[in-house]
């Protein structure tokens, strides 16, 4: 599988599992179902020897750094926590879906000052409202959103151009084809998944 490279930042979503032997102070295994529903296949699911969450590579960044995953938006608790790691970089979540109002997002503005937070979410915004309660968020957001089909109008593309965390936009769309995201103003990627 190839990497969708945006910006100086690299994503590689891997379509193996967790390793087995995973421990750590933070670690929570998956649930097959949220496994499942996750916008990058299913990087979660078990199999031998995978690396499991999406890896993040910044190859700007020659600093020793951490990333930690989430599948779904930490609490304020789990965020504090987070500074117990050295060199804390980013934080990623993949989620199975948009959260629909602010209030389900507000614990990020948490977020340890040192990390941003790298965010994956699954197909178009269901509402203006859900696009628009990422402007709110004071954290360093950066989203990634992936996309099945091209879009269902161009109310949609709006949507997604008013979002200033957007960093790009990949489509799942076998063969690739820009119909219908001409109005764009991200970048946009093409992802084609062979099994």
């Amino acid at each position: 599988m190839k990497p969708v490279l945006f910006g100086s930042l690299i994503l590689l979503a891997f379509l193996a599992g967790c390793t087995a032997g995973s421990s750590g102070p933070h670690h929570e295994s998956v649930p097959p179902a949220v496994a499942d529903q996750s916008p990058l296949g299913n990087p979660f699911a078990e199999s031998r020897g995978g690396i499991g969450a999406p890896l993040i590579v910044d190859r700007t960044d020659l600093q020793y750094g951490t990333t930690v995953h989430f599948t779904r938006v930490p609490t304020r608790q789990e965020l504090y926590d987070l500074s117990d790691y050295p060199g804390l970089s980013h934080v990623v979540i993949a989620l199975p879906q948009w959260p629909t109002a602010y209030a389900k997002l507000e614990d990020l503005d948490h977020t340890p000052e040192e990390a941003d937070v790298i965010v994956v979410l699954p197909g178009y915004p269901p509402s203006r409202e859900a696009a628009q309660a990422w402007n709110l968020v004071h954290a360093r957001v950066r989203l990634v959103v992936v996309v099945r089909d091209p879009p269902p109008n161009n109310a949609v593309v709006q949507d997604l151009n008013t979002l200033g965390a957007l960093e790009r936009v990949v489509a799942e769309i076998d063969p690739p084809d820009r119909r219908g995201f001409e109005l764009l103003q991200r970048p946009l990627s093409f992802r084609v998944v062979r099994e």
